[in-house]
């Protein structure tokens, strides 16, 4: 018996880019003439273009921001401050819960909330005076996620006070919730900075005045006026806090200052925590 498979015919495009043939180089030479052209760019004719550009993409801009964006973020808070501003994008809410945002917030890009519904009635967000979030950050709310005031978090940050799935790998295949023991409120005090890309844990409290570095995974206590880095957050440096605040400047004893009271968990995207 011949076990072997009949050849199979070559694809026009692979003809085209392989063949010698006057007709495929042909082809291939008018490909590369038309990947490299290009027009002239005198800057009296192209200035003006570009200058018509922005003020077309402004215009559009500022209609998706003050009509459509910032009147439904507002719809969904429970309670709003003044001069709370957002980008051009819709935040993706999912979930019921308590909203609280304070005065003069940004959201400066697309944000993800979801509001677990498993583990309290009324699931609450908080979000102090003067918080400027950026782009592509996503909160998960089980029972309560507290950012304070003058708090910068930049972009892909994920901030979750569930981690999505039970530890038990049965639980897991069976799709059940996490264990309401496992879902923990975070805390994010006044003045922190959060790196891009950061994932904050469960029970997770950063103290005033800190400043976690990108890409770090914070499983714990963060102390006042500590740089934390690392998968999970160890302290490298300490910040000398301002006259009125010195009560809270950091104790020179441990290098760890970043307590794990779990494990380490990736980020997921479970319906788990949404449902």
């Amino acid at each position: 018996m011949n076990d072997q498979q009949p050849a199979t015919k070559p694809s026009m495009r692979h003809w085209i880019a392989t063949s010698q043939h006057p007709f495929a180089a042909t082809l291939r030479k008018a490909r590369r003439g038309v990947r490299g052209f290009t027009l002239p760019a005198p800057r009296v004719l192209v200035l003006p273009y570009l200058w018509l550009f922005l003020a077309g993409r402004g215009a559009i801009f500022f209609v998706r921001r003050a009509f459509i964006a910032e009147p439904l973020f507002k719809a969904y808070c429970t309670r709003v401050g003044k001069g709370v501003t957002t980008g051009i994008y819709v935040p993706w809410v999912q979930g019921k819960g308590d909203m609280i945002v304070g005065d003069h917030v940004r959201i400066s890009g697309k944000l993800s909330i979801n509001f677990a519904a498993r583990f309290a009635k009324r699931p609450r967000l908080e979000i102090g005076h003067h918080t400027d979030i950026a782009h592509d950050c996503r909160l998960v709310v089980g029972k309560e996620v507290k950012i304070g005031a003058h708090v910068e978090i930049a972009g892909a940050v994920t901030i979750r006070d569930s981690g999505g799935h039970p530890a038990d790998p049965a639980r897991r295949a069976a799709g059940a919730p996490p264990d309401e023991a496992d879902v923990k409120p975070i805390v994010v005090h006044d003045n922190v900075w959060i790196g891009s890309h950061v994932l904050i844990l469960p029970g997770s409290d950063i103290g005033e005045g800190s400043i976690v570095s990108a890409h770090s995974v914070v499983s714990g206590v963060v102390a006042p006026y500590t740089v934390v880095a690392g998968n999970p957050a160890r302290r490298i440096g300490t910040l000398t806090p301002p006259p009125e605040r010195a009560h809270l400047a950091p104790v020179a004893k441990s290098p760890a200052v970043a307590k794990p009271d779990i494990a380490p968990a990736p980020s997921t995207d479970g319906a788990a925590t949404a449902g």
